[in-house]
């Protein structure tokens, strides 16, 4: 038997095993890059979704102070004692530590949409504090700004987390039909 006889499976066996070890190398980091995406992607959820909700804890709140001020009209008026305005303080602290989640795992349409909603929230806390404003200084007109920032906010970070459908609800109109139409309030809502 010839010397090339001899090597050509040796060869062979050389070749098999750098392809498998290529093809394990390729398929190891694919599983990574999913498994760090998964884990990002968890990461963003969590700091979209709480970030939405103690935004939307700051805006009722700061609805009550509106009731209780005679802005609007509405069942839970919200004295703004020193214990209120402790809560409210630390409530927004909260608020902004998330926002720097969001600085770090967002992409840019989302911060952007994050930085509208702020501006449009500082808005209806000033009404609700009775700070002076200028431009939109009815509290109807701020909370409707308001509900437009959010929405724009949660959009945005469903396109980033790649959630499907552009919408987040069917039209529904604000104030609601079943109010009366002398109330001038703007609630809550979604």
């Amino acid at each position: 038997m010839s010397l090339a006889s001899q090597a050509l499976p040796l060869v062979g066996v050389a070749i098999g095993a750098v392809v498998s070890l290529a093809v394990s190398a390729v398929n190891e980091r694919a599983r990574w890059r999913r498994q760090q995406s998964v884990r990002w992607d968890e990461r963003r959820l969590n700091a979209y979704a709480e970030y939405a909700h103690t935004v939307k804890q700051l805006s009722s709140r700061y609805t009550g102070l509106a009731i209780a001020r005679g802005l609007i009209t509405g069942p839970t008026p919200l004295e703004p004692t020193d214990e209120v305005l402790k809560e409210l303080a630390a409530t927004e602290a909260h608020r902004s530590a998330l926002a720097e989640a969001l600085w770090l795992l967002g992409d840019v349409d989302s911060n952007t949409a994050a930085v509208k909603l702020n501006h449009a929230l500082w808005h209806i806390e000033w009404l609700a504090r009775g700070i002076p404003t200028t431009g939109i200084v009815t509290w109807p007109e701020a909370y409707l700004e308001f509900r437009k920032a959010r929405t724009d906010f949660l959009k945005a970070a469903r396109c980033d987390l790649g959630v499907r459908g552009a919408r987040i609800a069917h039209d529904v109109p604000w104030p609601p039909p079943w109010r009366p139409s002398n109330d001038t309030g703007a609630g809550s809502g979604p």
